[in-house]
């Protein structure tokens, strides 16, 4: 029984052994420095913004009163979410007419594409600030001696910052539009049905928008998070210590031109 319990007990051990390993291997003081401690933000706040637009749901409605009195009042939920193509959104717009009951209407407008973009970005933002970080803790001395890492660090932190200020702004537009496509106003003047006498219609709540406004909100968080780290990025590549040594170098000829100018003076 002894000599059996042995290598099993061993092998439970060898995966505990790899994780203390990887543990302590890791630089947990990087993430005091600016160059990690921004990128847990960016972490953070990636997943805020995609999982806040993401997960957005709403409704709208309105109420349908036939003056006919065989014409009970008919009310109206519309329910809509991301990714926000609401000309494929249906409901059943009630018809005061003896024959027919209901007709089927769509909302208006297909968003599909900022929100999409939005929400692919922060994706993309939450695992590569993810793998950055895998670098900065596990793989420092590497990030440090080969130059090359730093250099497509820095261009992939300029890429991510323009992208977010342009994601930002056409989510922030493409959500001013919905909040006009969901409007109750808008929802009883698209139904026909309210245009004659024969119904009286009444809009509904205004559809919550908090959740889609913090997303927002969370997509210029991003944009300055981004844009900030631009300039801790660009200290670490060799761009940065070649302009320091361009100043270094300078230093000392233009004292000596000084010198050369006082001795002929002399």
């Amino acid at each position: 029984m002894s000599s059996t319990e042995g290598p099993s007990r061993a092998a439970d051990k060898s995966p505990r052994q790899q994780v203390d390993r990887l543990l302590v291997g890791l630089r947990w003081r990087r993430l005091e420095e600016p160059l990690g401690f921004i990128k847990v933000l960016q972490w953070l706040f990636a997943i805020f913004a995609f999982g806040s637009c993401g997960s957005y749901s709403g409704e709208t409605g309105a109420t349908v009163r036939c003056n006919n009195e065989a014409k009970d009042v008919s009310s109206i939920i519309v329910l809509f979410g991301y990714p926000f193509r609401l000309n494929r959104v249906q409901y059943e717009m009630p018809l005061c007419d003896d024959d027919s009951t209901s007709k089927t209407m769509h909302l208006m407008g297909d968003f599909s594409a900022p929100a999409e973009f939005f929400v692919t970005l922060g994706i993309f933002s939450f695992f590569y600030t993810m793998a950055a970080l895998v670098v900065y803790l596990r793989f420092h001395s590497l990030y440090a001696e080969n130059k090359r890492f730093p250099l497509v660090d820095f261009c992939v932190t300029v890429s991510f910052t323009f992208f977010w200020l342009v994601a930002a702004a056409a989510w922030g537009k493409g959500l001013t539009d919905i909040k006009g496509a969901t409007r109750p106003s808008s929802l009883t003047a698209a139904m026909s049905v309210c245009h004659g006498e024969e119904a009286v219609c009444s809009a509904g709540a205004t559809p919550s928008m908090g959740l889609a406004n913090i997303s927002v909100l969370f997509g210029f968080i991003n944009f300055f998070l981004w844009a900030g780290n631009c300039w801790f990025v660009f200290k670490e590549t060799p761009w940065h210590g070649q302009g320091q040594d361009q100043d270094q170098g300078q230093g000392p000829s233009q004292e000596s031109a000084a010198e050369q100018g006082a001795v002929e003076k002399q």
